[in-house]
């Protein structure tokens, strides 16, 4: 292993918090150099993602690579593990390419208080918290990262959201920390049940030896703490307040990456680790899956506010993800991964759009919007495009992520209740006529026709340069793993497999 294949994924991963402390020294009144440094900190970060991406072994994505495994707190017998396999390559490279998609929207976009060197340190400290969950190796790192997202994005909520943000703030502080406090709980239970080491593939060879039954309450800490991070029904309440009342880049970063720390955690712990409770909880979280599509799409037709109209179809579209890990199949987790990333994409920038919409008119009230293509009519087309990527049309990322978790519904894993999942198939798909209609009536309301008399008088800006440059590749990125969904699937399929391979043997 060469000096770069060895320092690279600590570089990714804590590259962003340095700067963040680097970027506290810079004074305040100089905003551009304050921006300047958060960039580049952003894209060093990037070049070393894009030096991992083009040195992975893509032939052995069911190994980890890039590993680092050092002595870190002896007495609990944790360790400093970190690596990379095909499952979370994607899902770290999502992280920080949004991250710099965040930064370069913001030069132009900050919201009040107008304190940009604040607001970027928080961003970046969110970077290290994203980046290093997807990382780690070791129960106790992972839990360390995981919680490390919650105070940066509490205060982006709390003091520069909406006039409700501290309602929102608070609501989703208290229901992830209570989650937190399960998980944590099922992290030490595995730690004496699972031959005292917190090392994840450690305890995944050692998962079977744990008591069927010590497995199912184990599971069921996990599930919570993992969960409510998704958010799956009926722990999604804190979703749409937190979305609503956070400023444009905070509900980015929160539908884009930190949703998908609780899937993530399911398909990297829970499934492999526990394999008898991951078949006794999969029709559950199936049942569940489906009711948060359904519920989150009849949510969705209930908006009035555009922001909470795209929160809410979140709950639905993370719901298909969660149908598809509840399959226990490669073909359902391997579609639960590309539905994490592109949901990533497609709400990210759904959520770049409400944004940007809202502060030209300075409102994000549907029935006072209209006549967007006359007014702005390259934003009017990319909310377009977006609207059809998400509501699954073919040949863009969005199909990709629902259609093969529903088909894998048809065909559960071993021992799982055929003609239930068959259902629940049949359900997920009512969803996607449901997410049709939603998505069509935003963009009918929102685009079409003549301005409304309140607006037709002001000049409304079309889509900037940092925007532009903020987009593009998210938009490409849709478009290319809607025709090639193969880029994908190569990469996580292997390290899929791997997973069921365990869990599958063992569970019976």
């Amino acid at each position: 292993m060469n000096v770069f294949d060895h320092w690279a994924l600590s570089g990714v991963i804590f590259v962003p918090i340095l700067g963040a402390i680097l970027l506290g020294f810079v004074p305040r009144a100089q905003e551009t150099a304050q921006k300047s440094v958060a960039l580049l900190i952003s894209l060093v970060t990037g070049g070393l993602m894009v030096g991992i991406l083009a040195r992975f072994d893509y032939n052995a994505t069911d190994k980890l690579q890039f590993v680092t495994d050092r002595r870190w707190i002896d007495v609990i017998h944790s360790r400093y593990h970190v690596g990379v396999d095909g499952i979370a390559l994607p899902l770290l490279a999502l992280s920080v390419f949004i991250t710099i998609a965040c930064i370069i929207y913001s030069w132009d976009h900050f919201p009040e208080p107008h304190n940009p060197k604040a607001f970027l340190m928080l961003l970046l400290v969110l970077e290290t918290g994203m980046n290093g969950t997807f990382c780690a190796e070791d129960l106790i790192l992972f839990f360390v990262f995981f919680e490390l997202v919650l105070l940066p994005m509490y205060f982006m909520i709390g003091v520069w959201g909406g006039p409700n943000r501290q309602y929102a703030a608070i609501k989703f502080f208290l229901f992830t920390l209570f989650g937190s406090a399960l998980m944590i709980l099922g992290f030490l239970a595995l730690f004496f049940k699972g031959g005292n080491t917190f090392d994840i593939p450690t305890l995944v060879h050692n998962g079977s030896a744990i008591a069927r039954s010590t497995q199912v309450l184990i599971f069921a800490g996990l599930f919570m703490g993992f969960a409510i991070k998704v958010p799956m029904f009926p722990f999604h309440t804190w979703l749409p307040d937190a979305h609503t009342e956070a400023p444009t880049v905070g509900s980015v970063i929160l539908a884009a990456v930190l949703l998908k720390l609780g899937t993530y955690g399911f398909i990297r712990i829970a499934l492999p680790v526990l394999p008898y409770a991951a078949r006794r909880w999969a029709p559950w979280i199936g049942l569940l899956a489906v009711i948060g599509i359904i519920y989150g799409a009849l949510g969705s037709l209930a908006q009035r506010d555009l922001k909470r109209l795209v929160a809410f179809s979140s709950v639905a579209h993370m719901g298909f993800v969660m149908l598809g890990i509840s399959t226990l199949t490669s073909f359902g987790l391997n579609a639960a991964i590309f539905g994490m990333v592109a949901h990533g994409l497609i709400t990210g920038m759904l959520f770049f759009l409400a944004g940007s919409i809202a502060e030209r008119f300075n409102t994000r009230e549907i029935s006072r919007l209209g006549g967007l293509l006359v007014q702005a009519p390259r934003l009017g087309w990319i909310l377009g495009f977006c609207a059809m990527a998400s509501l699954g049309l073919p040949g863009l990322a969005g199909f990709w992520g629902e259609f093969p978790a529903i088909l894998s519904a048809y065909q559960p894993a071993q021992g799982l209740n055929i003609a239930l999942f068959r259902a629940f198939m049949v359900v997920a798909a009512v969803g996607t006529v449901l997410a049709a209609g939603y998505l069509l009536w935003m963009y009918q309301r929102t685009a079409f026709g003549e301005p409304s008399a309140e607006f037709a008088a002001i000049h409304v800006h079309d889509v900037h340069v940092p925007e532009w440059i903020a987009w593009t590749p998210l938009l490409l990125g849709i478009v290319a793993f809607g025709v090639y969904p193969h880029a994908l699937f190569h990469v996580t399929d292997g390290a899929v497999h791997g997973v069921t391979a365990v869990f599958t043997s063992r569970a019976s």
